[in-house]
């Protein structure tokens, strides 16, 4: 997609100059005093055949949007609908104003569209998600995001313990609970699999020990206590028994780091494994996570933020497929 002013060229502006007219054309056809939300809300309301329907489509309360058929109602001196008990029925005059009112709307569909399409993205959009999803997916790929969009600045929050959405500390996260509550948006995208891996090293050494087919005499890498919530680690619990691993840390780039040093068994993203040269012992051990993408809901439309989430959802898609992420 070219980004650049030279989307702005004759072509492009003969069209929307004819554009122009055709709304002017509309225009006249309208007594002045006329406000487009008001054609907007006598569509919906016209499809609906009720308040709450078209209410719910516009996003508006019934109070406001009655208020918007009242006035032009008012405006054009016609009564517009019947108001029954079971909804709203169209006037003959009503009716008789519905495809004027569907060729404004498609002008003006036709109209926002041209400008986004020419207009370069611009400005900052914030991601809030795991650091190993950040430093081991996103930001390898993010040279071809900035190649296509190089106006927009993504900012990387990594920190997600202490991000809420809900209160605007990010305009989407990539992250691995679904949230509960909060005025957002979501989408699933896939799962980040996780395996039992080691050093080939180590992995020699435990294929020589009669125990080899269990973890009865093996060292393992695990969380802190503070992480001790974890699935990993509470699976890595569960087959020490009690026993002591040989290290606990506070984050997946140390536990990657002493499992290619030989020090033990660590349960570790496979993406993250098998880019750092590492043995998988096991594949399926059952910890698996879902990805969510979360969008703050009043961003969902916001051409940049867009961009971004279907970046991700891209990334995700190609990765999945590949390292089972």
């Amino acid at each position: 997609m070219n980004t650049g002013i030279t989307a702005w060229h004759y072509p492009w502006m003969k069209k929307m100059n004819d554009l122009g007219k055709q709304i002017s054309g509309y225009e006249k056809q309208m007594p002045r005093g006329w406000v487009w939300d008001d054609i907007r809300a006598f569509l919906a309301v016209a499809r609906h055949g009720t308040l709450s329907g078209a209410a719910s489509e516009l996003k508006l309360g019934i109070a406001t949007l009655s208020r918007h058929i009242e006035r032009l109602e008012r405006v054009l001196k016609l009564p517009l609908f019947v108001r029954q008990q079971s909804g709203y029925l169209l006037t003959e005059e009503g009716a008789g104003l519905i495809e004027k009112a569907e060729a404004l709307e498609a002008a003006a569909a036709a109209f926002t569209s041209g400008v986004a399409t020419h207009m370069p993205m611009a400005g900052r959009v914030r991601l809030a998600t795991a650091e190993n999803l950040a430093t081991g997916l996103i930001l390898p790929a993010l040279p071809e995001f900035h190649r296509q969009y190089p106006e927009i600045t993504v900012e990387l929050v990594t920190d997600i313990t202490t991000v809420n959405l809900h209160r605007r500390d990010a305009d989407l996260a990539l992250r691995m609970v679904k949230p509960e509550r909060g005025h957002v948006t979501l989408r699933r995208l896939g799962t980040l699999g996780y395996g039992l891996y080691s050093s080939p090293g180590y992995a020699a050494q435990r294929e020589t020990r009669p125990d080899s087919g269990d973890y009865n005499t093996d060292a393992f890498i695990t969380w802190s206590e503070m992480q001790s919530h974890l699935p990993a680690a509470q699976w890595t619990e569960r087959i020490l028994q009690g026993r002591e691993p040989v290290l606990t840390t506070t984050s997946l780039s140390s536990q990657v780091a002493a499992a290619k040093a030989g020090l033990g068994l660590a349960v570790l993203p496979h993406f993250l494994a098998v880019s750092a040269g590492l043995l998988c012992v096991d594949s399926n051990i059952g910890v698996d996570q879902p990805i969510y993408l979360v969008i703050q809901s009043d961003l969902t439309q916001s051409r940049r933020t867009r961009a971004f989430a279907d970046f991700l959802i891209d990334l995700v898609s190609r990765n999945q497929s590949r390292h089972g992420l």
